[in-house]
């Protein structure tokens, strides 16, 4: 083929891919002062969270107790800059997407006022994370230290990405509480929709594959193992056969409920208190407080 023939296939190309129906639904109008969030600044945001609960662990490793006001400081300052840009972006992806044509609504103000709302929660977000090291530790006889839980399991990279999400979720930041769930999923392997409520000293036990929907409520003490799903059953839809935004339809688990290996709960069921599901399990029903949930086992055949 000719120079020319190739040019003729690029340009055609280019006038495929331009055409506004190919891109419907794809593209994002780009409108100035309205920017989208930023994947390199939310992993900067997070970075600087681990480094501010974990001090030492993430961050600057050299810090020590005559220092750690310091460094906390400096580290709470550059978070709540890049908060109040990522959020602002956030807010007004929300305005755009609820079909409205500016981004008055989600000014810069608003923007600070939840990054300092957010950072206010930082040390309530840390009381519970020091809650889910403990639950690991104490959960898994291979560990030999708090710092290798935070250091080495993958659950705590998981589960701090979730708490610091699920807090921005609760402030009704738009997308970037799944940007930042979805960063820990790319990570670790674990799933965890910031939309969920999840108690204190929770664990996952190796942690790949696990995951837990939106509308999923689990409370303290909870242990799940690698490979668990708790999911939902089916989707109820609307008169234009389109699924129902919002409704509960993931699993409840109470307190102290251990799910083995790969076991699958899904729909709006409750695992009673002190509950135990084994592995490769598939449950759609609700199971009593202090049940046991395992294979049955097949019985030879002895003719």
């Amino acid at each position: 083929m000719s120079p020319t023939d190739y040019t003729h296939i690029l340009t055609k190309a280019v006038d495929e891919l331009s055409d506004n129906q190919s891109y419907r639904g794809l593209f994002h109008q780009h409108r100035e002062g309205e920017p989208l969030p930023s994947g390199k600044s939310l992993e900067r945001i997070v970075e600087l969270a681990r480094a501010i609960l974990f001090p030492g662990y993430f961050g600057n490793s050299t810090i020590n107790s005559q220092t750690i006001n310091y460094h906390i400081g400096v580290n709470i300052e550059e978070l709540f800059s890049l908060l109040i840009e990522q959020i602002q972006a956030g807010l007004c992806f929300g305005v755009e997407n609820e079909g409205q044509c500016n981004c008055q609504s989600p000014c810069r103000a608003t923007a600070t006022q939840l990054a300092a709302e957010f950072i206010s929660r930082l040390p309530e977000i840390r009381r519970i994370l020091a809650t889910d090291v403990e639950a690991a530790y104490y959960g898994d006889p291979a560990a030999t230290c708090f710092g290798e839980i935070i250091c080495c399991y993958p659950v705590i990279r998981a589960v701090t990405n979730y708490r610091i999400a699920h807090e921005l979720y609760r402030l009704n930041v738009p997308l970037i509480p799944r940007i930042i769930t979805e960063m820990a999923h790319s990570e670790t392997g674990i799933d965890i929709h910031p939309g969920a409520q999840i108690g204190h000293h929770f664990t996952i036990d190796h942690g790949t594959g696990v995951v837990i929907g939106a509308t999923c409520i689990i409370g303290n003490h909870v242990k799940l193992y690698q490979g668990v799903t708790l999911g939902a059953k089916s989707f109820p839809c609307d008169e234009q056969g389109n699924p129902i935004k919002g409704i509960p339809r993931h699993p409840i688990l109470e307190d102290n409920v251990i799910v083995y290996s790969n076991a699958t709960i899904l729909g709006r069921i409750t695992i009673g208190e002190g509950a135990t599901i084994g592995g490769n399990i598939w449950v759609t029903e609700s199971v009593p407080a202090g049940a046991r949930i395992v294979q049955r086992k097949s019985k030879e055949n002895k003719g």
